[in-house]
This record gives C-alpha cells, structure tokens and sequence, in this order.
C-alpha cells in the first residue's frame, strides 16, 4: 500500500520513503496554507538558505510519516529522522534531486483513480 502511495530517497545511506498522509496534509496547511500554496512558497523563497529550509523540513516530514505508520503497525520501533539528521547527512546537490521526490510523493498521496461504469443499454435515451 504504502509503495503506491510513496517515493524513496536514500539520506545517509538508508532509505527512507516519502509518504503525503492526512496528517501530514494538515501540517503543510499549517505551514503553507495549503497544498496549492507549497510549491509557489517553495519558488519564493527569499534566499537560497530558506529555501533549503523549507525543503529539509518537508523531506523530514514526509519522510517521518512512513515512520510513523511503520511503528504504529510493527513492534520493531524506528527512530524518526530530525531536521538536523536530514541537513548533517546529505548536500545541497542532493537536495535538488529530494526535490523530484518530493513531488512524486504529493502527486501520489493525492491521485485519484476513476473508474467510469458501463452504461446499461436500457439507461440510454434514444434521440
């Protein structure tokens, strides 16, 4: 489930995948407003250090959600990745490829899927 819905990264040797939840939804609406505002506030940064900023707290917070769905379902515990953790183990050219992750993982955690039904041919008017 979580593999449809995620994108993985490697910080630091290890891997971690990148999951939009609800409950991260709700901190980037927090942060932002909104999805919709996120990436225009990624794109304005001021500087390149905010814009670093931004991008680290996201990675730690997507990153952080399959953590958590993991420690809920499983009793092997995994120790959540801190800001620090994300800026001490990775470079700045790093970034800018997390920046494609980050993306696949909002596109997937707010894919939809429709399915359109067969009409039945009784149902269709006739002109």
């Amino acid at each position: 489930m979580i593999d449809e819905r995620s994108a993985s990264i490697t910080i630091g040797g290890k891997d971690y995948e990148l999951i939009l939840t609800t409950k991260a939804t709700k901190e980037i609406a927090k942060r932002y407003g909104g999805l919709e505002n996120l990436g225009e506030k990624l794109m304005k940064a001021e500087n390149f250090e905010m814009a670093l900023d931004e991008i680290v707290w996201l990675i730690t917070l997507l990153a952080n959600q399959s953590i958590h769905i993991h420690n809920r379902l499983n009793e092997d515990k995994k120790e959540v990745l801190t800001e620090d953790d994300v800026e001490l183990l990775t470079s700045p050219v790093e970034m800018a490829t997390f920046k494609d992750a980050i993306m696949e993982a909002m596109f997937k955690g707010t894919k939809r899927t429709i399915k359109s039904e067969e009409e039945d041919i009784k149902n269709v008017a006739v002109e």
